[in-house]
């Protein structure tokens, strides 16, 4: 059994389709094919159900993948570590966060300080974000709400008010805070559901009593402020972006219910984490 098998053997189970597998792996399909098959001769078990072209993961190959996921993170977990004991990792973090606008300058700042370091930086849903966490792929994810599951740790790192803003001619515009009672029967704007942040400001209208009336739905809060500023309706507003979106429309502060959401920094509990992912981490902690 060589460790090429078992590297195959995981791109294999994770698309169920050779033909893909191979084309990522780039590779010749026949050699792929003569791979698995060599590896279900030394386990003496078939991993895969066929059906003409079509391959499932079976029993097996279930119970089989997750030893040699728990292999292969551990062989990648002591490459890191020799590289960082030896002092030749310059470094490379892969990040993933649902929007990243609200820490572009925090970013910024790191890779001032430290540009021997790539990170790589991607959006991912947060199932996505747990997933890839638990397979190795992330070092490091920003999320809200912060994650619970058992073998993922993190640490929260900002918490920010909610606020809400309406167009400069709204009835609203004249005060500093408002109840979020007092907005039922309003125009709401809205991110997309499914959106965590959606998820999040629905449960505040709930908290206050009413379903938001949603006249608009949009998939960035730069969109928000377009229809806000042109009087379609309300919405809801994270504090640390109101400076950076720039448009002429009136916030006011949410007296109740509490309406705030917290960041967190998350990574996977049993897995290396490399020099250059702790100074990451680290950096952004401190910096709030």
């Amino acid at each position: 059994m060589e460790l090429l098998q078992l590297q195959y053997f995981r791109k294999v189970a994770e698309l169920e389709h050779i033909t893909r597998a191979a084309e990522e792996l780039r590779i010749a399909q026949p050699a792929l094919s003569k791979t698995i098959s060599r590896l279900e001769e030394d386990l003496g078990v078939p991993l895969f159900d066929r059906k003409g072209r079509q391959i499932r993961l079976n029993a097996f190959g279930r119970a089989y993948l997750r030893r040699v996921e728990t292999a292969l993170n551990a062989l990648e977990d002591g490459r890191r570590e020799l590289e960082d004991l030896a002092g030749a990792e310059k470094g490379r973090v892969n990040l993933a966060t649902t929007t990243h606008k609200c820490f572009s300058d925090r970013i910024g700042d790191f890779l001032g300080m430290h540009p021997e370091i790539r990170l790589q930086i991607s959006q991912a849903g947060e199932q996505e974000k747990r997933d890839k966490l638990l397979s190795g792929e992330l070092d490091l994810c920003i999320t809200f709400p912060p994650i619970e599951q058992p073998g993922i740790e993190g640490i929260s790192f900002l918490t920010e008010e909610i606020l809400l803003a309406v167009p400069s001619s709204h009835r609203f515009a004249g005060r500093s805070s408002v109840r979020l009672s007092e907005a039922a029967g309003e125009a709401f704007i809205c991110i997309q559901s499914g959106n965590p942040f959606r998820e999040m400001t629905d449960q505040f209208c709930r908290q206050a009593g009413f379903e938001p009336d949603i006249v608009c739905e949009v998939d960035e809060h730069s969109a928000v402020g377009h229809f806000i500023r042109a009087g379609v309706g309300i919405a809801f507003f994270p504090e640390t972006l109101v400076d950076r979106i720039g448009f002429p429309f009136h916030v006011l502060r949410i007296e109740e219910p509490v309406c705030r959401r917290t960041y967190q920094i998350a990574w996977q509990k049993e897995r290396y984490l490399s020099q250059a992912a702790r100074e990451f981490r680290d950096f952004l902690v401190q910096s709030f």
